[in-house]
């Protein structure tokens, strides 16, 4: 599959602003908005993940709130698959399936409609999984074993930046394969 060369990464890289001391001191915060309101960068990207999946066997593509809806649905509506959104409690309208995971301080959940996938003409059905970014892991690992609940292959994790020092995308490897645009060291 396709990946982007050094100079592509670095064109990326270049439209995402660092915002230190967000949320909280200590932290710098990879704001991707001003790559959203680049067109020809937005653009370039989308085309990029169109080329790398355009040959992939799958027929859904799932987002994790919020800004993982932004690059699934774009993707989705190009590669014309469906687009299933993961969301954080009571925010799905019909019947859903959750799963928890641990945070620093704390634990959360994701949610699914459990008749998400009820269109599959797959057994079982496929579906890729994005989000801008993954840090420690404990989001995209629980919506792969969400998918997994439901008996949904995901064929691949896919972020836009992958925080390579938190070591998130080693847990998630083990159990489906792991794509990431940029990576930050």
């Amino acid at each position: 599959m396709v990946a982007l060369n050094e100079k592509e990464k670095e064109y990326l890289l270049s439209k995402i602003r660092d915002v230190y001391d967000f949320p909280k001191p200590g932290i710098i915060y990879k704001d991707i908005t001003t790559l959203l309101n680049d067109k020809k960068a937005f653009n370039f990207l989308i085309e990029h993940l169109t080329k790398r999946y355009e040959n992939l066997d799958f027929e859904f593509i799932t987002g994790i709130e919020s800004r993982g809806f932004i690059f699934a649905g774009a993707l989705a509506a190009k590669l014309n698959k469906a687009f299933v959104p993961i969301r954080k409690p009571k925010k799905l309208p019909y019947t859903t399936i959750s799963e928890k995971y641990s945070l620093e301080y704390g634990v959360d959940e994701i949610e699914i409609h459990i008749d998400a996938f009820s269109t599959s003409t797959q057994n079982p059905p496929k579906a890729l999984l994005i989000d801008d970014l993954i840090a420690t892991g404990g989001t995209a690992s629980a919506a792969v074993k969400l998918l997994g609940k439901i008996n949904v292959e995901c064929v691949e994790a896919c972020f836009l930046i992958n925080l390579k020092f938190l070591k998130g995308d080693i847990q998630i490897a083990k159990t489906t394969p792991v794509y990431s645009v940029l990576e930050v060291f």
